[in-house]
């Protein structure tokens, strides 16, 4: 049995008449057991001590790159970014309201993100073009997420990027307790406005430091693919998912697949 489900098994969340798959019944027999406070809580205690582990152990290497990025280019070391995540008013999901309400809502909780900056500071005055966030429908079907080659990326950034360093502050994140281990990762508000409804079911859970998307191509997703695998993710969710999602992930961070 395949790891992870392929994309007719994701387009299969919005018809919930089609036949179980495999991955499905076997998802689901284990959520007979645990029920989602108590996988919430076991997430929690997850969270908390593996984000404790990789910010003590790893505080020496984020000083470094703290230093190397200050060095590099002018600017903060750690960027900071508003990003949505999850949104726990469940009247909205259970009744179907969250098509009808207000066109500036996020549909989810912003909160600040943290990252190590990989751009030039002043990249929103050089290259404003990229800050737009207009797109055509012919374009949200086929574009990525990430540039392949982003000319705001400092040569400091571009390498972290690589190998995934950027990320570490991200457990910050984690400890506070706005993001989990896994879950799909948050979105800027400036893409809300291209969510279908069916795809809001991304923010019912608590956004992640990595997901099903980063364990199966990350940037070489489209935003459509990686969306899709999200709402998979949030039907399927489990421990069991979450440890493989892990594996995943560490495989493609010592690739490099999908890291630009």
């Amino acid at each position: 049995m395949n790891l992870f489900a392929k994309q007719d098994q994701m387009e299969s969340l919005v018809d919930e008449k089609r036949p179980l798959t495999v991955m499905q019944r076997d998802e689901g027999m284990y959520r007979e057991y645990c029920t989602p406070m108590l996988l919430s809580i076991e997430k929690r205690i997850i969270d908390i001590a593996v984000s404790l582990f990789f910010l003590i152990v790893f505080f020496p290497v984020m000083v470094v790159i703290a230093i190397l990025i200050r060095l590099d280019s002018p600017g903060p070391a750690i960027f900071r970014q508003i990003r949505v995540g999850q949104n726990r008013r469940r009247k909205a999901w259970e009744d179907g309201s969250l098509e009808n309400r207000r066109k500036d809502d996020l549909h989810g909780a912003p909160f600040a993100f943290y990252k190590f900056r990989t751009m030039y500071d002043d990249a929103r005055e050089r290259w404003p073009e990229l800050y737009t966030y207009e797109h055509t429908e012919e374009e949200i079907e086929t574009m990525r997420f990430k540039l392949i080659n982003d000319p705001r990326l400092t040569r400091v950034g571009s390498w972290l990027r690589r190998h995934t360093l950027d990320e570490l502050p991200n457990f910050i994140n984690v400890l506070i307790g706005n993001m989990t281990l896994v879950g799909p990762r948050p979105d800027i508000p400036e893409m809300m406005q291209y969510y279908k409804p069916w795809q809001l079911q991304k923010f019912k859970v608590k956004q992640g430091l990595t997901g099903l998307a980063q364990a199966q191509g990350r940037g070489l997703l489209t935003f459509q693919e990686t969306i899709a695998k999200d709402v998979y993710y949030v039907k399927h969710q489990s421990l069991s998912l979450d440890i493989r999602i892990i594996l995943g992930t560490i495989k493609h961070i010592i690739t490099r697949k999908g890291a630009f």
